[in-house]
């Protein structure tokens, strides 16, 4: 009896990102968003490409199944799809948007949000390996190669959205093992720095925790500095190397996106807006607002409340949320 030859490695991985993006396109029907019972995993879709949205990025891995993704930090492009995940290792701003989706063939995607904690257990549990060597200044997002392993693990994790009662036991073990996969791979030396304390990484993640809680101050780069115990000189190189931006520059960023949200969650006019978030010249917030966004903040709004159209090229820039 002739044996059939051996599939290749190829087929492998079409076989697991076929059946992974089945999965997913099954929890998304009729959503963009489906927040799932395991702790950290959220499954998306697009149909159509999306405009450019101006959003936080969380420390997460996420992994593409079906179309391509660009996100921008700075001015790098990083852009991704079923061969390439994205690894975000601290908080930052970024713009996302997805370039290839279809009715017939959506953008769909997994984001699985990293546990510190789980990471920096796994890393005292490695014992005598020493961790990789990081690169020199590194951004704090990268890409990496997406393997059959990788999708071997998300399989499993997702398939137990359909047994609830196993769900709590066996999906903490398989995030687990992605994150020990992660930590032991080609990215893992982000996460050695994510976890070890007093890391460049860490003292970073300290000061954009303290920007996020105090953006409408006066910002003193001295005090911050000191505050995670660094100079300000090293500080500032630091800063911009991980997020592509000065503190300065992220502090911008969070005022304009908070007075954003208040008006349009809140009904606040732009004046107020630019005061509650720290502004003390309107005419300062009007234009800078009209250069990260692309129109002034009446318009904005009015375009975000009523938008004209959703596909590639629109005009309009979604309403910014945190998702890879």
């Amino acid at each position: 009896m002739k044996q059939e030859p051996p599939a290749v490695p190829g087929d492998a991985f079409e076989a697991l990102r076929s059946a992974l993006a089945g999965h997913v396109a099954r929890w998304t029907q009729g959503a963009e968003q489906c927040e799932t019972p395991i702790p950290g995993l959220t499954l998306y879709r697009h149909d159509l490409p999306t405009p450019p949205v101006n959003c936080m990025a969380w420390p997460s891995i996420a992994l593409t199944v079906q179309g391509t993704k660009h996100v921008l930090l700075g001015g790098q492009i990083y852009r991704y799809h079923s061969g390439r995940f994205l690894i975000t290792a601290l908080e930052l701003p970024v713009v996302m948007q997805a370039v290839e989706a279809r009715p017939d063939r959506p953008y769909l995607s997994l984001v699985l949000k990293l546990d510190a904690c789980s990471i920096a257990e796994l890393a005292m549990q490695a014992g005598p390996l020493a961790p990789p060597e990081p690169a020199a200044l590194a951004p704090g997002l990268a890409l990496g190669e997406t393997t059959e392993a990788l999708l071997e693990l998300f399989l499993r994790l997702v398939k137990l959205l359909d047994e609830p009662q196993a769900l709590p036991v066996l999906a903490p073990l398989v995030r687990t093992e992605i994150f020990y996969r992660l930590l032991m791979g080609e990215q893992g030396a982000r996460l050695w720095q994510m976890v070890s304390l007093g890391s460049q990484n860490q003292r970073i993640a300290q000061a954009i925790e303290w920007l996020k809680l105090h953006f409408a101050q006066p910002l003193r780069i001295e005090e911050l500095a000191a505050h995670v115990q660094m100079s300000p000189s090293r500080f500032h190189r630091h800063f911009r190397a991980l997020t592509a931006m000065s503190p300065l520059q992220f502090q911008k960023w969070l005022r304009l996106n908070e007075a954003r949200r208040l008006m349009l969650a809140g009904g606040a006019d732009a004046s107020t807006a630019a005061f509650q978030v720290g502004y003390e010249s309107p005419s300062q917030f009007s234009r800078e607002y009209s250069r990260l966004f692309g129109a002034p903040p009446r318009r904005d709004v009015q375009d975000l409340r009523h938008p004209a159209g959703t596909g590639e090229g629109a005009l309009q820039v979604r309403k910014a949320r945190a998702r890879p």
